[in-house]
């Protein structure tokens, strides 16, 4: 596995597929406990819906990525891995045109990256159930998590897929428990200032926020966004409804070029 400094930490990514060498690059921003690993064979999905060169990478603290203390992150931690980690990452890799699909804290992040006005700018954006804000839905489930975590199968679960497992649950569990985080984390003004194409996708069972986010990325892109609401899907679209996931990508890939070469 191969690893790259961005962000003043060494982090774990890997290619999936071949393509142009012009062509933009999908770049995959996995949840608030996923890894390079825990994202399986989508990654080969995506390449063969969209023909597209695919980067995949653990974000600090996650897979095989450097370990991150066991506490609490900063309120800001999102914004920081928008604007300051995830473009550092694309240069040093040699990524010009990425297209970002982030799932959970993923899409937040891709959504803040394409705000920023930061290059390399994304040609578009494509988020997998995208937190704008907290939602007392949210609290309510991270707070099971944590009880399924102690008290269940759940961290040996993931233990396979983290090398500091309990500095990626409790580096992203405390911090989302924060009534600090809770009042304080809120990106619609960055929505609002996203001009490539958007598409955002949410199961209708999600069981970590509500169509209100989607309605709130409709607001802020004042309409410009395609929105993708689910039936029988909860908080992971790309493994309930893989095959919609997947064709809503393609749509997406398809519109972000055409205006792209507009």
């Amino acid at each position: 596995m191969p690893f790259v400094t961005a962000g003043g930490h060494r982090l774990e990514y890997e290619w999936v597929g071949e393509g142009d060498a012009a062509a933009p690059v999908v770049v995959l921003l996995h949840e608030g406990l996923g890894s390079v690993a825990l994202w399986r064979d989508f990654p080969a999905s995506v390449h063969a819906a969209t023909g597209l060169r695919v980067l995949v990478y653990s974000r600090w603290g996650y897979g095989k990525s450097d370990p991150i203390p066991r506490g609490p992150r900063p309120v800001e931690y999102m914004n920081w891995e928008g604007r300051e980690v995830l473009p550092d990452l694309l240069r040093q890799l040699g990524i010009a045109r990425p297209i970002l699909l982030g799932h959970s804290d993923g899409g937040s992040i891709a959504l803040i990256h394409a705000a920023s006005g930061l290059a390399p700018a994304p040609v578009g954006v494509i988020t997998m159930a995208a937190h704008l804000f907290v939602e007392t839905v949210s609290t309510i489930s991270i707070a099971k998590a944590r009880v399924a975590y102690e008290e269940s199968d759940l961290r040996a679960k993931l233990a396979r897929f983290h090398d500091d497992v309990d500095g990626a649950f409790y580096s992203w569990n405390t911090t989302w428990l924060l009534p600090a985080f809770i009042e304080g984390f809120n990106i619609e003004a960055d929505v609002a200032r996203v001009r490539c194409p958007v598409t955002a996708i949410q199961g209708g069972e999600d069981e970590y926020g509500t169509a209100k986010q989607l309605d709130a990325i409709r607001e802020r892109t004042q309409g410009r966004a395609e929105i993708v609401l689910l039936a029988n899907c909860r908080h992971s679209p790309h493994r309930d409804q893989r095959d919609a996931t997947l064709a809503a990508i393609a749509r997406h890939v398809a519109r972000a070029l055409a205006a792209a070469a507009a």
